[in-house]
């Protein structure tokens, strides 16, 4: 086996492992904030290594580990995924360069990791990932005549002791998300390297009490996550000024590539920082103190064993596909000019493993064929003629798994008539529509299917769109970039003048054909 299929099968291990405790880690959540998300961050980074896996042709182990370690960054989500990426760069160092992983290696790349995760973290607090890591180095420097369970082992401790080493912890009787995040990927990576089945450990089998679900707020409300690429970054200067805007400040990477994390009040401030000295893609933005609320009533009004419902979603683009799983749906590719078959559909309908399936086409011409597959998929199925990717969105926001279908299609369907959307394409003809003298090549924005601009400017256009789209009071703004991701520091500067109170979502998209959408709600 070459070390590049080795390395996938330790990410996929690791990553799946994650995975299926993800959920139990957001809800352990209190620290440094009770935003609930610490197992999806550190999910998604692992997918985001797992994906540049998937693409690499690395055919030595120096290329492989600068590939892991980018890939680790540029993918790392919220204060547990950065923190994560500096573990991944720090052992990846060290491997990148050995023939043989031995012992002693093992243990210099625990190390490693320790060392690089501390120095990326301007106010180490123990308690947290960080002691975690140092465990793991500490029991890898033991040399143990079985290293991997007994890493585990040391692990499981370390994570239990983190309850005792935090207030916040000991208060809410949990023990630290990040900690446990951590603990998941070595128990992933140890199953993979023995091939033996690691126990769960007990500490995530624990009931949470009413002190970890009521939790205060963050002090500051928007977590803001970017990527700022260049020449000769000085990641100092920028964390002094960031540092100024709020805390869990974290700004690492190396002179060409930087990766930002703050909790703040103004997250235009800290994209302008970015754009003054690179320049700045990636960008996340999310509202903590929704998060906690979220986290709060899931976890008051959680229900077991309620019949389980699935999702079948059809969804184009790779950031799009991420989110729909993120939210538990199926995702099938397709969308405008790639539909797919009824076929297709009807196979994974019959597939989806629950006692009934909801099928979101996302797309109007798509719509029909999903009628068909529900009705010759042989269980029971039900078509939400969701006909856009936001739309989609909307309705898995509110998705719950454990309710039943009639319950979730009359949730989504209300999650629906709350959404306005949004699209900014390039006209591939002149046109004459809804009075408008449309120019091949020209941008073209449309608000709920509807022509409201066009011409060469991209934000002129963008800004007409959301000003559409914003002309009823509205809490949320989710933007999806695509395939071609247009800059939005424009944009976003506008909203932020015109409508301060306004959140704002920026994901990735990746979508063919439209640079933007756009959802409003």
């Amino acid at each position: 086996m070459s070390d590049l299929d080795h390395v996938r099968d330790l990410a996929d291990a690791a990553l799946a492992s994650l995975e299926a405790s993800r959920r139990r880690i957001d809800d352990l959540n209190v620290y440094p904030v009770p935003d609930g998300d610490t197992g999806t961050n550190l999910t998604l980074t692992g997918r985001a290594i797992v994906d540049a896996l998937r693409e690499s042709t690395a055919s030595d182990r120096e290329t492989l580990a600068r590939e892991v370690t980018r890939a680790a960054l540029m993918g790392a989500r919220g204060n547990s995924g950065v923190i994560f990426s500096q573990i991944v760069r720090g052992a990846a160092e060290v491997l990148g360069q050995t023939e043989t992983v031995d012992d002693d290696v093992l243990a210099r790349a625990f190390r490693a990791a320790s060392d690089a995760a501390y120095r990326g973290v301007r106010q180490p607090v123990e308690g947290t990932m960080l002691s975690a890591i140092r465990a793991l180095a500490e029991e890898a420097e033991r040399q143990p005549a079985d290293p991997w369970p007994a890493l585990v082992r040391a692990g499981d401790e370390a994570v239990a002791r983190t309850r005792q080493q935090l207030d916040v912890l000991r208060a809410a009787g949990v023990v630290d998300a990040g900690a446990a995040g951590l603990l998941e990927i070595v128990r992933g990576i140890a199953a993979a390297v023995t091939g033996q089945e690691i126990a769960e450990p007990a500490e995530l089998g624990e009931p949470l009490t009413v002190e970890a679900i009521h939790q205060e707020l963050s002090r500051y409300r928007y977590c803001t996550a970017f990527v700022v690429e260049g020449h000769g970054l000085d990641a100092d200067a920028l964390e002094q000024q960031l540092d100024l805007l709020g805390d869990s400040l974290l700004v690492v990477g190396d002179e060409s590539a930087l990766k930002v994390h703050v909790h703040t009040d103004d997250p235009g401030a800290a994209l302008s920082l970015g754009t003054a000295v690179g320049i700045i893609e990636r960008i996340e933005i999310a509202n903590m103190h929704e998060q906690t609320h979220e986290r709060e009533d899931r976890l008051l009004h959680a229900v077991p064993d309620l019949p389980a419902t699935a999702v079948v979603a059809v969804v184009a683009g790779e950031g799009n596909r991420k989110l729909f799983e993120s939210f538990g749906a199926v995702v099938v590719e397709g969308g405008q000019s790639m539909n797919p078959s009824v076929g297709e559909l009807a196979e994974r309908v019959a597939a989806g493993r629950a006692n009934a399936v909801i099928v979101l086409p996302n797309n109007s011409n798509v719509v029909a064929a999903a009628e068909n597959a529900a009705e010759h998929a042989g269980v029971e199925a039900h078509v939400l003629p969701t006909r856009s990717i936001q739309e989609g969105l909307s309705a898995m926001v509110v998705f719950d798994p454990t309710r039943s279908a009639d319950e979730n299609v009359a949730d989504m369907q209300g999650a629906l008539s709350a959404v306005a959307t949004g699209e900014v394409t390039t006209a591939s003809r002149d046109a004459q529509l809804n009075g408008l003298s449309i120019r091949a090549g020209d941008y073209l924005g449309l608000a709920d299917g509807s022509p409201v601009a066009t011409g060469p400017d991209f934000d002129e256009v963008a800004a007409a769109v959301t000003e559409r789209l914003l002309a009823e009071p509205r809490g949320v703004l989710t933007l999806l970039t695509g395939e071609e991701a247009p800059q939005l520091e424009a944009l976003l500067a506008r909203l932020g003048q015109q409508h301060p109170d306004l959140e704002v979502d920026v994901q990735q998209g990746g979508q063919p054909h439209y640079p933007l959408l756009l959802s409003a709600e």
